[in-house]
């Protein structure tokens, strides 16, 4: 009953079922592995951030550049105060508001991006308070440059001068006449009775909306592999009941079904031929009857 399996149709169904499952559960696989990854890396990230808020600082080029590893640690760095900004649109424990933003010219004249603290409300020059004059020493947590559109950094340009969108070397260098670090810190503490924004995990380690679409992507292997085996076995089942009910006469098999539909064809054309034929030969019969009637004088036949 299962000899239509050695069929070549079967035989390239049968290839294709062996070569799709195991690569639907490789690629299942390979997705799982990247959702754990991701979870990995955001459990050891929160780990190094609470591990970094007790460690001491180090000097800011002892840090750089900044990493995965080094993301988080407390830097500290001397020098003095420039130009100021604010960056809008910045949420801190739910509400809205705004950073404050100073640039500090280190040893060289090089600047790194220091945020002050946090206020609420809409970005105003005017609630920002002052930076200190003079040199200073800023301990804060080492952050690395900003990419618009991504962790809620705003992409959209045409910000009113004296504000920036993004925390970026790439973004600042068109906003000042130095040159700039590519990082910047938050204050442990405020200054000037702003709060301290805290430090956020680097790109890639967090369980962002990537994370879950490898999850997504794993459980759509899967299905797929499911779906492969399960059509596999309803063609078979179906091929088997086929042939089952061939050999029992409830279906005829190809050549009898090719039979009789010759056979049909052939009689449909014997009695069309047959038809025709007898027709005619009524039309012959009508026209001899007709030349032998008598005329009448207006020669129209008389019957």
């Amino acid at each position: 009953m299962y000899r239509f399996l050695l069929t070549p149709r079967w035989w390239g169904i049968n290839v294709f079922v062996l070569l799709a499952i195991p690569f639907c559960i490789f690629m299942g696989s390979w997705q799982l592995s990247r959702f754990e990854a991701r979870v990995q890396d955001h459990r050891a990230a929160g780990e190094q951030a609470a591990a970094a808020r007790t460690e001491a600082a180090r000097p800011l080029a002892r840090l750089l550049p900044v990493s995965t590893e080094t993301s988080g640690k407390q830097a500290t760095a001397t020098g003095r105060y420039g130009k100021q900004l604010l960056v809008p649109g910045r949420e801190l424990d739910g509400e809205r508001g705004f950073y404050v933003l100073t640039l500090l010219r280190v040893d060289g004249g090089k600047a790194l991006p220091v945020v002050r603290g946090w206020l609420p409300g809409a970005a105003d020059p005017a609630k920002a308070p002052a930076a200190p004059t003079g040199e200073v020493t800023v301990t804060g947590a080492l952050q690395a440059s900003e990419s618009p559109g991504a962790n809620g950094v705003t992409a959209a340009g045409g910000l009113p001068a004296g504000q920036t969108g993004a925390i970026s070397s790439a973004s600042l260098v068109n906003l000042v006449p130095y040159e700039v670090y590519d990082a910047w810190i938050t204050l442990a503490k405020a200054d000037s009775g702003m709060r301290a924004v805290p430090a956020t995990e680097p790109q890639g380690t967090g369980l962002d909306l990537k994370a879950f679409q490898n999850l997504g992507y794993t459980g759509e292997w899967f299905v797929f592999a499911g779906f492969v085996v399960f059509m596999w076995f309803r063609l078979l089942r179906r091929e088997a009941e086929f042939a089952r009910d061939a050999e029992l006469g409830l279906v005829p098999d190809h050549d009898e079904e090719d039979a009789t539909v010759t056979e049909a064809t052939t009689h449909a054309e014997a009695t069309a031929e047959s038809d025709a034929e007898a027709t005619a030969e009524s039309d012959a019969t009508a026209r001899a009857g007709a030349a032998d009637a008598p005329q009448d004088a207006d020669n129209i036949p008389v019957r």
